[in-house]
């Protein structure tokens, strides 16, 4: 009997070990948190638009599509005669005022797809804070317009949006937690520089065969960390995939995402 018992134990103890090595052996990536900004009661207009300014050049990654006069209106210079952004907001939709209306384009993208242009644009709220958001509306604002925007518009943390502006999107990760990788894509945005199954732009690296190119441990941290590889001849784009996949992602959705990409050979 107390050989039986010992191996039982040993066959325990022989099981725990394999799974101990197997989880230290997973890759532990933690994704880079967007830069912090708080903005005090007391801020002002020109503050606001300065730190929208380097919102939009920097984390947000807007140039990436905006100003190039093909994927995207230009925001900062004339789009088809009606002047930068701040100068033809408040007259894209009726009855909305020029931060309403590029406070929900930001939200919700995909109400508000400009005529000749696909919606490939993400959903913004979801990466960006509040404050980044409003103050990146600022920064709009003053590319031919009046700028607004104040300290009352902004939400407290977790709080709900500005009076007469819709809240944003809440939900356990990105696109309300769906793990459908198609879901995801679109809500990302990675079609506004991937190309996959004919589908997107080739400003980046293809994924229709990532799959034959890296295996899911590789795409993973490619995800959570994107400057960890770059590919072949797009070293002049090496920074420019936002760092924010891991805070906008739960487990699930990241699994999945990961799972579809390397299945594509």
């Amino acid at each position: 009997m107390w050989a039986t018992n010992l191996k039982v134990v040993g066959v325990v103890l022989g099981t725990l070990a394999l799974y101990t090595l197997i989880a230290n052996k997973i890759p532990q990536v933690q994704s880079e948190v967007p830069q912090t900004l708080t903005l005090g009661a007391n801020v002002t207009p020109e503050q606001l638009v300065a730190a929208g300014e380097k919102v939009f050049n920097g984390i947000g990654g807007c140039p990436t599509c905006h100003g190039l006069g093909t994927r995207a209106p230009n925001l900062l210079t004339d789009e088809k005669g009606e002047g930068p952004i701040g100068a033809r907001c408040g007259k894209r939709e009726p009855g909305k005022s020029c931060k309403q209306y590029l406070f929900e384009s930001l939200d919700q993208p995909g109400a508000y797809v400009v005529k000749g242009y696909q919606p490939i644009m993400p959903v913004m709220t979801k990466q960006l804070s509040p404050q980044q958001i409003w103050a990146v509306i600022a920064f709009l604002e003053s590319q031919g317009g009046t700028v607004d925007v104040t300290a009352s518009d902004i939400p407290a943390e977790g709080g709900a949006g500005a009076p007469g502006v819709s809240p944003g999107p809440t939900g356990p990760g990105l696109a309300g937690g769906s793990t459908d990788p198609k879901v995801i894509i679109q809500a990302a945005g990675c079609l506004a520089c991937h190309k996959l199954d004919g589908q997107g732009q080739v400003i980046a690296p293809d994924l229709t065969h990532v799959g034959s190119r890296r295996n899911a441990e590789s795409i993973r941290k490619k995800i959570l960390d994107p400057t960890s590889s770059i590919a072949k001849g797009y070293e002049k784009l090496a920074g420019i995939m936002p760092k924010t996949f891991g805070t906008m992602l739960n487990a699930a959705q990241l699994e999945a995402l990961v799972q579809y990409l390397a299945a594509h050979k």
